[in-house]
């Protein structure tokens, strides 16, 4: 078998080809490294919440780190994500840089998947989620997927999966970069960086301007047209500073301030053949979205006694998320179907509105790590997280204003996490959490329980988890005319089994299964009240049973000393298995249910070249409980390139959607077809 053989010395530093990146190493002595240790010793803080490897976990876990982040091209985290196994982050409105993310894990919704920056919340709590194309990578040092929920260390949200969005920080040295990127579409990016360290601190600056018009021709259905009002520009700045006086103090704040605009154009008409006509907005050319995010923390890290073996962490952090988007449609279309079979299309005028809804939040995690024991480890603390938004509707004709809701719910808990290596061959991991509420019905409390066993180069893994998820301030609180919130909802709780092993392939490889059964109770669902009383249409309640089963698989391996195999494959089987429309039960949950399969084959060495042909197919899936309506899928292919030039010189580029595939991620919503981009990079002292 082919082995990478690297000596070193103290203070060097080696890069170790790994498929679409570098994995960075450093050691005191002659060391041999391998493509496989040097993939089960990848960072990875989720499962613990402090920084461990991937062989340390019981969990399934996934990461991609900022160097094939770079190789592959990715723009946003939405993007980053694509290539992983046990997500599907498929389910957006479109391809372009700009387009809103959508992620599903295991049969969960997006609003079912807690998003994490650097190990703290910054979920939606107004209608649920986080858009990860607000988040650029050029800040980005790792992103982390953990399938099957993390309630027992993070609380709310977490009944599919988390995304833990590991963000850079600044380095030895002084060090500038600067990189530009044109594209078609009207692409073009530039990032500058400032990486510098005197003495006891150090700094990291970031900003980032990315543009695009995304103006393209499409075709679906019988429709045939040039899609506008899709532009797009970020300005995304980050600042980065910590302070060590001693090797054993830091202190850290961070301040990402993420604002940016674009057309909306909308969806484009699809006709329902099951209903005679199908509806849709025709002229979008006004409408727009803001986004301004604001996200800060200040935390402090202290190692107590004279050890290493605790390590006490605390936090503080506050988010502003504002979100504002103005339909100025000025006519609404309908197509419908006369008696000749002649398809007629008919306007009506629109209202204008703007709804605009401002979440403010703040919160602390305080946490110990004791490894009391040299085989046993006590991870424990409190979290809280206070949480206010306002939604509001304005008619832009009339400048009157409609409160939607305006309220706010508090959350705090209690955790610990116990970790013991039974023998050098097992380890199990316990966990419990508290959590309480302002909510009457938003205490909750959840174990989890973890195990691994190894036999030889084989690792065998099982793990239990208990997650919920609090209802929305929407579904709470909701004032709209036509439909109102309900107070007495219950959490949406979830139930994660898995089952699974990796496998080492000698020193080339890592073979890694799993085998899960996700359970999803209590689900917020809109109830339609019938026949509407006092002008309402419905309200919130707690209906539904969701169980999802599936594999989630991946490979890594080392086909030469330079070229590397990446595959994964992800299959869901989400089933409705109780609703209050019976219909629907065993019916397939809509969008959650496809399967992907991802391929890459890439030539990577150590003087910084890197080819890659990355191919990315998904299944189809249906686009309503009922199965009536189904989406097909696609399969790409992306070629990516990075050519080094000289001392602090590299050219980046690529071409995706190398064939032209044409698809739909959202009804109504086309992608953009083949894109290509080229890019420069300077980093100099």
């Amino acid at each position: 078998m082919a082995k990478l053989l690297l000596r070193l010395s103290w203070g060097s530093l080696v890069y170790v080809s790994l498929v679409g990146g570098w994995a960075l190493a450093q050691t005191k002595d002659d060391i041999e490294l391998t493509v496989t240790e040097q993939l089960l010793r990848r960072p990875l803080a989720t499962p613990f919440r402090s920084e461990g490897t991937l062989r340390d976990t019981t969990r399934p876990a996934y990461t991609i780190e900022r160097q094939e982040i770079e190789a592959q091209g990715a723009r946003t985290v939405r993007e980053a994500l694509r290539f992983l196994p046990g997500i599907l982050p498929d389910g957006t409105v479109g391809t372009e840089v700009n387009a809103l993310s959508g992620q599903f894990i295991r049969g969960s919704n997006s609003a079912q998947v807690l998003i994490l920056l650097d190990g703290r919340p910054i979920n939606n709590l107004g209608a649920g989620a986080f858009d990860l194309s607000e988040l650029t990578t050029d800040i980005i040092e790792r992103i982390e997927v953990l399938p099957g929920g993390g309630s027992t260390l993070y609380g709310s949200d977490a009944i599919g999966g988390i995304v833990n969005i590991i963000t850079t920080s600044p380095e030895e040295g002084r060090v500038y970069r600067l990189t530009t990127e044109l594209g078609n579409l009207g692409f073009n990016s530039q990032q500058f960086s400032l990486n510098t360290r005197e003495g006891d601190f150090s700094l990291l600056l970031n900003y980032n301007r990315t543009q695009a018009q995304n103006n393209y021709f499409f075709s679906i259905a019988d429709v045939s047209a040039f899609r506008v009002n899709n532009d797009t520009i970020y300005n995304n700045l980050g600042i980065k500073f910590n302070y060590e006086p001693t090797d054993r103090t830091k202190l850290s704040l961070s301040a990402f301030y993420l604002p940016k605009e674009q057309g909306v154009p909308g969806g484009v008409p699809i006709p329902e053949p099951q209903f005679g006509q199908g509806f849709f907005n025709s002229l979008t050319d006004n409408n727009r979205k803001y986004t301004d995010q604001i996200l800060t923390d200040v935390s402090w890290q202290q190692q107590l006694g004279a050890g290493t073996d605790s390590l006490l962490t605390a936090r503080i952090f506050a988010d502003f998320l504002n979100t504002r988007f103005d339909n100025r449609t000025a006519f609404a279309e309908t197509l419908s179907v006369d008696t000749a079979g002649r398809t007629v299309k008919s306007r009506r005028p629109q209202t204008q509105q703007r709804f605009e809804t401002r979440q403010r939040s703040w919160g602390t995690q305080i946490q110990h790590r004791w490894q009391f024991a040299p085989n046993q480890t006590l991870t424990y603390g409190l979290d809280y997280r206070d949480v206010a938004v306002r939604n509001t509707t304005q008619n832009l004709a009339t400048e009157e204003v409609r409160l939607g809701y305006d309220a706010g719910v508090s959350q705090g808990a209690i955790f610990a996490q116990y970790v013991v290596d039974v023998s050098p061959s097992m380890a199990v991991t316990a966990g419990l959490r508290q959590e309480f509420s302002s909510l009457a019905k938003g205490s909750v409390t959840t174990p989890a329980v973890g195990t691994k066993f190894g036999f030889g180069d084989t690792i065998v893994r099982a793990n239990y988890v208990r997650n919920f998820r609090l209802p929305t301030i929407s579904n709470l609180f909701s004032a709209n005319p036509t439909f109102i919130g309900n107070p007495n909802l219950l959490p949406e709780t979830g139930d994660s089994y898995d089952f699974g092993f990796d496998q080492k392939l000698g020193d080339i490889g890592l073979l890694r299964f799993t085998y899960y059964i996700n359970n999803i109770s209590n689900v917020v669902a809109f109830t339609r009240v019938i026949p509407p009383r006092d002008g309402i249409s419905g309200t919130f309640t707690n209906i539904g049973f969701v169980r999802s089963t599936g594999v989630e698989t991946s490979l890594n391996l080392q086909l030469a000393p330079n070229l590397f195999l990446q595959a994964n494959y992800t299959n869901n089987n989400p089933i409705i298995l109780d609703d209050a429309n019976p219909a629907v039960i065993g019916k397939e949950l809509r969008f959650a249910g496809a399967d992907s399969l991802n391929l890459g084959l890439a030539f990577d060495d150590r003087k910084g070249t890197y080819v890659g042909l990355l191919m990315h197919s998904l299944s189809g899936y249906p686009t309503d409980n009922l199965n009536r309506e189904f989406l097909n899928g696609y399969t790409t292919f992306d070629l990516r390139f990075r050519l080094p030039l000289g001392e602090g010189w590299q050219l980046t580029g690529g071409v995706e959607n190398i064939f032209d595939q044409r698809f739909e991620l959202f009804p109504g919503f086309p992608d953009a077809g083949r894109t290509y981009r080229l890019g420069l990079t300077a980093s100099f002292l």
